[in-house]
């Protein structure tokens, strides 16, 4: 498995997998959002096997604000994670969740998932991560005069 950072904002493999990930967003949205995660500094790690094959990929961020059920800052944060079908159980994922943020002098690292994703709930225990708390957004329109 070769680890190693996207070529541009528009690599690519990067791109095709995050279209398996979040196949919702358009390509223009991905690649408005894929320069907009390497302006703000974030990590991103690219996996490839032994064919060069786009195995996988993390988004990682380092943040200073408060991040629910940590307890310190700065603070490791997985925003995106994906492994191909066919690369799944190999550790592909052991060995992108953590590379980065122990660098960045992060004594937590920590992620969320939509409370019906189950799949991500298992795949965050697998990676050790503990879940905290749950939590319920609200949002209220309000009238402009």
């Amino acid at each position: 498995m070769r680890i190693a950072s996207p070529e541009n904002s528009a690599d690519v493999s990067w791109l095709s997998l995050r279209r398996a990930l979040w196949p919702d967003a358009s390509e223009l949205e991905h690649l408005r959002e894929m320069a907009d995660v390497l302006a703000r500094g974030h990590c991103v790690l690219l996996a490839f096997d032994g064919d060069g094959s786009a195995a996988g990929f993390v988004e990682v961020s380092k943040r200073n604000d408060y991040v629910n059920g940590t307890t310190g800052s700065p603070v490791g944060f997985l925003e995106g994670l994906f492994v191909a079908p066919a690369h799944r159980r190999q550790g592909v994922c052991r060995a992108l969740a953590s590379i980065w943020v122990a660098a960045e002098g992060c004594s937590e690292f920590a992620s969320d998932s939509l409370v019906e994703n189950v799949d991500a709930h298992a795949v965050h225990r697998a990676l050790g991560f503990v879940e905290t708390e749950r939590v319920v957004y609200f949002c209220k329109a309000l009238a402009m005069s």
